[in-house]
């Protein structure tokens, strides 16, 4: 981990490393240089200090931020056992593409058994080819975070769904259509609960577009209205 802090009321821990390459992605370039960033710390000491930020600020909830946590499951585990026995942390927002709970059903139950823990699983897109363009990595990888929803709506787990699908530069209507038909297919009260991005212009996000061959004007100039409404 790099830094800890205190961010909108909640004890934030950064960490560095994703298994995808999202073009929208606003993370420092610690995402893609992960050995250049930081050091290492262990699941205890690592979890003592989130735990520090948010007796420092006032806070009760905690998360990891700027990396894909689920990359080291057994060092996440040992972290989130520790968050389960502080007093001081009341929440844990678990922030995952789900790509690995997608592909480790079991990574998903042992989340699920923590009491404090929210899981919070990022969709990048609608379509398996729109996945690929967004994310670089391969079409195969698009259905594994629907089934980290699956698994993890089966385990019983407290979790909601983000998509980056509000911005209509980002996502076609067909992609977000799309979207909408594989969350109802889940449940159809996944779609009524979507968490809807757009995307920010941080340096890094608009270098990243930029690298990617996206060419989307700024500022946005509107949103889609809420994925809920969409009939059909």
């Amino acid at each position: 981990m790099a830094t800890w802090r205190a961010h909108g009321g909640i004890a934030t821990g950064y960490a560095v490393g994703c298994c995808l390459r999202c073009v929208f992605c606003w993370v420092s370039w610690s995402r893609d240089f992960p050995e250049k960033y930081g050091s290492f710390h262990s699941p205890e000491r690592a979890a003592r200090r989130i735990e520090a930020a948010a007796r420092k600020y006032g806070v009760r909830k905690a998360r990891v931020s700027g990396c894909e946590p689920t990359l080291c499951p057994e060092h996440l585990l040992k972290l989130l056992r520790h968050v389960e026995k502080s007093s001081a942390i009341r929440l844990f927002i678990l922030e995952t593409n789900g790509i690995l709970m997608g592909a480790d059903r079991s990574l998903a139950e042992e989340v699920a058994a923590f009491s404090k823990v929210h899981v919070r699983v990022s969709l990048k897109a609608g379509t398996p080819e729109d996945f690929t363009r967004k994310t670089g990595a391969i079409p195969e990888a698009f259905e594994l975070p629907f089934k980290a929803i699956r698994n993890l709506m089966e385990a019983g787990a407290s979790f909601h769904v983000a998509a980056m699908s509000a911005d209509p530069r980002l996502m076609s209507p067909e992609e977000r259509l799309e979207l909408y038909r594989r969350l109802a297919g889940i449940s159809p009260e996944l779609p009524k609960v979507l968490e809807e991005e757009v995307c920010d212009p941080y340096d890094t996000a608009l270098a990243r577009l930029k690298l990617a061959g996206f060419k989307i004007e700024w500022p946005l100039k509107q949103v889609y209205p809420p994925i809920s409404k969409i009939v059909g």
